[in-house]
């Protein structure tokens, strides 16, 4: 009775299988897929999603001007052509005066690597004595406050607006800056492009909008400038965004939800969100948000004082962690663990240090970096570098064990798999392209995949059946088995970069 019990109940089940409609089709094209979420794995069977700290490169760029100093801050990085540039708020007597108040400037370095930085002597703004600085913008509170500025991307942007910017405080608003090499901004109009009206504020509501970094940039994806900026709710430091067509009107205010897998993430604190398009997957916007854990004090009033931190800060810690998001309302936190933990050592452990700087860049042929605002409201505040792998956030991860990971169906352009992975000398990756109910398509099952060894950002993947030109456009699925390997990324194309 029992095993016609369970032979009905299997005869139902694949009955219902079979009249369920099929899946709908990832579309991915050629693009990179980066495996920071969930968007195209359907089954994990002993391998799981993994996080990867980015490793501490040192410290690249001391806020030691006068017309620095302890509470530098809101850094911002940009890659331009053979140049690196970084932006950040200097302000000598941070903590004494208003963030309104003049005293801020927005400073300036450069880099031909991202790794060495010089401040270049200008005569833009003369301080403190001193005929050349490496002042930008000054006398412009309170833009200065969080001035934030990005490379514009759409395509056919004026070259005299090549470089935007926005910045400002609670009133009156966010104003727009315009740039032709990020170097000498202008005001692109006399009045603030984004207001609390605008983005629906309401006295009394408990919010607060504009007083952090507030990140703009051109989304190819989206077709349009998106503005991520910083609002309270119920007592949280919550993140918003805001579209616009042109850069100066803007709509669709949105509060940011968090996702964790199916179910909702726990709402943190998070003090500035980094979020941008990530340089080798633009459809992909990654996040570096500083994490905020007010009142979790760490170090007594002696250790305090040993590291010369300013009184008022040092009553709370903070750090960085990873999110990331594929347009509109949502952030998928994955991880929920800290991406840059604060470093051994009291400096370390102190109110708004360990923020990241805006933007991810390469930096070397398999590297890229990210900087992070360390020392806040100490005499040695400086900015530090930390290095990944190209597409190195995260991976699909197999132990010594192994196990096996497979994607939704998708549809893809090209005639290679590229792969961005690493494996032990024990350890290889083998990869199966299905038909959408799972079974193996003649010439690319397992059997016919020429396993994958070593550690490389891009491979193709080399199948008894040749090349998959044959299958673009169709549906199809994509079966991983692993041991001791991480997968990082991968696209379809019909060679790879170099055409190697």
């Amino acid at each position: 009775m029992k095993r016609l019990l369970a032979t009905t109940l299997l005869y139902l089940s694949a009955t219902l299988i079979s009249q369920a409609a099929p899946p709908e089709a990832v579309e991915i094209g050629s693009r990179r897929e980066v495996f920071l979420d969930h968007y195209l794995i359907d089954v994990l069977k002993h391998v799981e999603l993994m996080m990867h700290r980015p490793v501490d490169r040192g410290a690249v760029l001391a806020f030691d001007e006068s017309w620095e100093g302890p509470f530098s801050g809101y850094a911002t990085i940009l890659h331009a052509g053979e140049t690196y540039q970084a932006y950040y708020r200097g302000t000598g007597q941070g903590g004494v005066k208003k963030d309104t108040d003049d005293h801020q400037v927005v400073c300036y370095a450069e880099s031909r690597d991202g790794v060495h930085w010089t401040k270049p002597s200008l005569s833009l703004f003369p301080r403190d004595g001193k005929a050349t600085t490496n002042i930008v913008l000054a006398d412009a509170a309170p833009v200065t406050h969080n001035f934030c500025p990005f490379l514009d991307s759409r395509p056919g942007v004026k070259p005299e607006e090549k470089y935007k910017a926005v910045g400002g405080y609670h009133e009156p608003g966010l104003s727009a800056f315009v740039s032709p090499d990020g170097v000498h901004w202008k005001r692109l109009q006399d009045r603030p492009v984004l207001t609390r009206q605008d983005v629906g504020f309401h006295e009394g509501d408990g919010s607060i909008v504009f007083d952090s970094q507030n990140v703009a940039f051109w989304s190819a994806a989206e077709q349009r400038y998106l503005l991520y900026y910083r609002v309270y709710r119920a007592g949280k430091r919550r993140i918003a965004r805001v579209e616009s067509d042109d850069f100066i009107t803007w709509k669709n205010p949105t509060l940011m939800e968090y996702r964790r897998g199916d179910e909702a993430a726990p709402v943190e604190q998070l003090y500035t969100s980094q979020t941008h398009p990530y340089f080798r997957a633009p459809h992909i916007y990654v996040a570096t948000a500083a994490r905020f854990m007010q009142g979790r004090r760490v170090l007594t009033k002696a250790q305090a004082e040993s590291i010369g931190v300013n009184p008022a800060y040092f009553n709370d810690v903070s750090d960085a962690v990873l999110m990331s998001s594929r347009g509109g309302g949502l952030y998928d936190r994955t991880f929920m663990e800290a991406f840059v933990a604060p470093g051994v050592g009291a400096e370390n452990w102190t109110s708004r240090t360990n923020y990241p700087a805006l933007n991810v860049v390469q930096t070397g042929p398999h590297e890229m970096s990210l900087y992070v605002n360390q020392n806040y409201g100490q005499p040695t505040s400086h900015l530090r570098r930390y290095s990944l792998r190209l597409d190195g956030f995260a991976s699909v991860h197999a132990d010594y064990d192994g196990g096996e990971m497979v994607t939704k169906p998708l549809t893809f352009r090209g005639s290679k798999l590229l792969l961005n992975f690493a494996t032990s000398a024990a350890g290889g990756v083998k990869v199966e392209v299905q038909r959408p109910d799972g079974t193996p398509i003649p010439g690319f099952a397992l059997a016919d995949c020429h396993e994958l060894i070593g550690n490389e950002v891009e491979r193709a993947v080399g199948f008894a059946g040749g090349d998959l030109d044959g299958l673009a456009g169709q549906p199809v699925r994509l079966r991983f088995v692993m041991k001791d390997a991480d997968l990082f990324s991968l696209r379809f194309a019909a060679e790879p970069e170099g055409g190697k």
